[in-house]
């Protein structure tokens, strides 16, 4: 069977079955590869995001995928080409209406490139409502309520009683841990 490259790639979105990406995008490939299908399917990407995650008093950086479950693929479709992606094992379905595969737009194409820079966020173990101990600076050892997470600026706000009175503060993120409520 002979096919015609007489349209441009476009993006689609694949459904996989959770913990699948990874398998699925190197088994996609793999078959590309093998069956010298470049021209076709150029280009298989799992969006993945740079965050840094904080859990008691340690930061590490992890990278995560923004949409578990999911696969980006480059392709021109074409019958052959569906058949090939749809059969992959792990692979349940495009994403689209009743199995019709429906490229993204050129927007969303642009806001997921944009997922992949250098920006990292700070994950913390913690939520509003929750009793965190604060460590290091002059309130060391004091123990308070999350009152806000402002996790741009990397603050938290906490309510932290003081001398018979309930107090505000504004500390960093990485001063604070959380505790068991009490």
């Amino acid at each position: 069977m002979v096919l015609k490259v007489s349209e441009a790639a476009r993006w689609y979105v694949i459904h996989t079955y959770s913990g699948y990406e990874n398998k699925v995008a190197q088994t996609i490939e793999k078959v590309v590869e093998n069956q010298k299908l470049h021209d076709l399917i150029p280009e298989v990407r799992i969006p993945t995001e740079k965050a840094l995650e904080k859990k008691e008093d340690k930061v590490k950086e992890v990278e995560r995928k923004v949409f578990p479950g999911y696969v980006l693929v480059k392709m021109v479709l074409t019958d052959e080409t569906w058949y090939i992606v749809r059969n992959i094992r792990g692979v349940t379905g495009f994403v689209g209406p009743g199995s019709k595969p429906v490229p993204l737009s050129e927007r969303e194409v642009e806001k997921l490139s944009g997922l992949e820079g250098d920006a990292k966020k700070l994950e913390v173990d913690f939520a509003v409502g929750d009793s965190v101990r604060i460590s290091g600076g002059s309130l060391d050892g004091f123990v308070g309520i999350v009152q806000n997470i402002n996790i741009d600026a990397q603050t938290v706000d906490v309510i932290v009683s003081m001398l018979g009175r309930e107090t505000p503060v504004t500390i960093s993120l990485m001063q604070v841990s959380k505790t068991e409520n009490f």
